[in-house]
């Protein structure tokens, strides 16, 4: 680079960003922005005129209180600057700024030796010059400086300030003080302390230094992050307003171009009565017209014969005259024509029905939630608006529309009730068997997944078939741990603790084959691919990938896991193993490498024992408590569903769950031998019980993408359910 260029780039570098010139005496704010004392000084002056105890930084708006001696000469000065304006007023030939170092007579510096590290006069150079030892040295006249020069002026070694150590570096470093010094400093003033070398100290700053930007940096990553996700959000916003105008503009002029329209046929049919009744008129006049012509022609005849006086004439006219005028006083007179009256008026006031709506309602993260309904029984959605963030939201203005359709395409009447919390009830009674098409708009926008589908039936679950004895044969269960169904296949798994087996099943209960396992099986469940994925005891490889034909693919890192005792996999291929060790259910990528979350009850001693995720939220099962736990989906504690009893809506060691089709929740009521549904905010529908469960209580669950629920206990028999 040529010097002038770098002179150039590092007064711009050295510049007050208050007064644009290069800075004088620079103190350093706290925010490590740079400025000349008076600047800073004239600053705080100026705020205190206004009443103001604080300054902000110029650069980054950042405060800071004025001092108490109202100058902020107390400040650290930067070293870098300070090299920058002495290096600076060289260029300038400003050469008064740096005296000569070696001689006492304080004249100005003319040239720098590299070697001593010192300004010199022109008369110490000859002296340097004629000395045999220094003749070698590199010196540079300061009038003759290259870009590289500068370079190594700037990055010169520091010298002590003590007295008669001016021609000392600061080559050592105090731990005791925290201050740099030179030799003799370290001999005469800082004897005894602990005395470093410059560069060991400088790299151990160094490396603390270098964390400290890289932490810094990453959170760089994650304001940059957020201010692209809040541009996104303003730019959406932008579209979503230009679009509704657009909207509004599009059903204006359609309301406009419908209302010509109709002007245009009521003005038409205006000018249908007019010209027939105009018509009307016109005849009537033109007969009344005729008849006064006649009689005024009748008249002037008479009149005539009588002027004239002609007795020939009279009696020869006179029998003529007089018909004629009996037959004009005798002729019907026409009746005279009345239009009907006319009025024009509207059947309703014409009102405008759109409307502007602002509301934090996403209608793409809104709920819904529907009953178990049957013919007859009084029946209920749950409508629960949510924000853009997931979180239940009430807006007073929401418009929320259910529109319930039977499959004969009759609107079934409906009643919606607000709670005034973002929670709206539409209630409806089914008269009818069949799937019935739920349409749901919350202002205006369809919801995801809307129209709904779902079954009116009389009955539910009805049981089709078991399979399975207690045994050791293929086919055959000792002691059941979990059990799974592939999405894909329908083929079942099951995890047979007690003879260290899992076996796999056709969906109609026919033994395919089992894996053997050197430990026991806590839990199976089958991938989004088919692979079935099984928790095994033991102090390594707990987690074990296989195929559908139960041959081992490879182990699942599991360095996260104590104590697993039951595996679940979400939508998404994470996994939600529930760990007994310190009572956690925790949340690892598919790949189990990496932790993305765990939860755990405050001031609850008991350990979970089945969780799935749905819909935003974990749902886990605490026998001891007995309970279902509902945490968000970062793993912050919601509520219980339920308690301990054995009335509808409680539990006696409840176990497996499952959420079916409908957004229903399956809870395995272990010790009160049932199977109860729930909505997913808790509300009791119904339970299931009867014949199978009276000696195999119901332990575990699962569903296949038909909706057919799989039933089973841990000691005998697998039941089939269909939906």
């Amino acid at each position: 680079m040529d010097v002038q260029q770098l002179f150039k780039r590092l007064k711009k570098e050295a510049e007050c960003p208050l007064c644009l010139d290069t800075v004088k005496n620079p103190k350093t704010l706290p925010c490590l922005h740079s400025f000349c004392l008076e600047c800073l000084d004239e600053l705080a002056n100026f705020a205190r005129r206004q009443l103001q105890t604080t300054i902000k930084c110029p650069v980054c708006q950042t405060s800071f209180p004025i001092p108490d001696t109202d100058t902020f000469a107390n400040l650290p000065s930067s070293f870098h600057l300070n090299r920058l304006v002495d290096v600076l007023a060289l260029q300038d030939s400003s050469v008064q700024a740096q005296k000569c170092n070696t001689c006492d007579d304080n004249n100005p510096a003319t040239s720098y030796c590299f070697v001593c590290q010192t300004f010199m006069c022109a008369s110490c150079f000859q002296s340097h010059q004629r000395f045999k030892t220094t003749r070698g040295h590199r010196n540079v006249l300061i009038d003759k400086l290259q870009a590289q020069d500068v370079q190594e002026l700037i990055e010169r070694p520091m010298m002590c300030s003590e007295q008669f150590h001016e021609d000392q570096p600061l080559e050592f470093y105090c731990e005791d003080c925290k201050v740099l010094i030179c030799l003799k400093c370290s001999i005469v003033i800082h004897n005894r302390h602990s005395v470093t070398d410059t560069q060991k100290a400088a790299l151990e700053q160094k490396m603390k230094l270098t964390e400290a930007v890289a932490e810094l940096k990453a959170e760089i990553l994650l304001y940059e992050n957020e201010i692209k996700k809040q541009t996104e959000l303003k730019d959406k916003n932008v579209t979503d307003i230009m679009n509704a105008e657009k909207k509004m503009t599009d059903s204006v002029e359609e309301w406009i171009r419908n209302l010509r329209e109709h002007e245009m046929k009521m003005k038409e049919k205006f000018r249908e009565i007019y010209e027939a009744e105009q018509k009307q008129h016109e005849t009537r006049l033109e007969n009344l017209e005729l008849i006064t012509t006649q009689l005024k022609s009748c008249v002037e005849r008479g009149q005539g014969v009588l002027k004239r006086n002609i007795s020939t004439e009279i009696l020869q006219t006179n029998h003529s005259i007089l018909q004629r005028c009996d037959e004009l006083t005798n002729a019907r007179k026409s009746d005279r024509y009345e239009s009907p009256y006319l009025n024009y008026f509207l059947k309703k006031k014409f009102d405008t029905f759109d409307q502007i709506l602002v509301t934090k309602t996403d209608s793409s993260m809104t709920l819904a939630e529907f009953d178990d309904s049957e013919i007859g029984r009084e029946s209920n959605v749950v409508v629960v608006t949510r924000d853009s963030e997931g979180l239940q939201c009430y807006q007073r203005d929401d418009k929320i529309k259910v529109d319930i359709l039977t499959s004969e395409g009759d609107h079934l009447k409906t009643e919606l009730r607000d709670s005034n919390d973002g929670k709206y009830t539409v209630t409806y009674t089914p008269q009818c068997v069949g799937q019935h098409s739920i349409v749901i708009e919350v202002n205006g926008q369809p919801l995801t997944g809307s129209p709904f589908l779902v079954q009116i039936r009389q009955q539910h679950y009805q049981f089709a078939f078991k399979f399975g004895l207690e045994g050791d044969k293929a086919g055959q269960f000792g002691w059941i741990s979990d059990i799974a169904v592939s999405d894909i296949t329908r083929t079942i798994a099951v995890a047979d603790l007690g003879k260290n087996r899992i076996q796999l099943f056709s969906s109609n209960g026919k033994f395919q084959t089992q894996v053997k396992l050197d430990g026991k099986p806590y839990s199976v469940a089958f991938t989004e691919c088919g692979d079935l994925l099984t928790l095994v005891s033991g102090n390594n490889n707990k987690l074990r990938l296989f195929n559908e034909q139960g041959q081992f693919i490879k182990h699942i890192n599991d360095k996260y896991l104590k104590e697993p005792y039951y595996l679940s996999i979400a939508s998404d291929g994470r996994l939600i193993i529930t760990d007994k060790a310190r009572n956690k259910v925790k949340v690892l990528s598919p790949d189990g490498n990496d932790l993305l979350a765990y939860m755990t009850v405050p001031n609850c001693d008991q350990y979970p024992r089945c969780a799935v995720y749905h819909q935003n939220k974990f749902y886990v099962s605490y026998p001891g408590d007995h309970c279902i736990k509902v945490f968000d989906k970062i793993g912050v504690y919601i509520n219980d569903i339920g308690c301990e009893g054995s009335n509808d809506g409680q539990f006696d060691c409840p176990v497996g769950l499952v959420i079916d089709k409908y957004n229903r929740l399956i809870v395995c009521d272990v010790d009160n031998q049932r199977l109860q549904l729930f909505t997913l905010r808790g509300k009791f529908l119904r339970k299931l019980q009867g014949e199978y469960f009276h000696n195999n209580r119901p332990r575990y669950a699962s569903l296949n993408n038909d909706g057919n629920l799989i039933v089973a206990g841990r000691h005998g028999y697998y039941i089939f359910v269909n939906s």
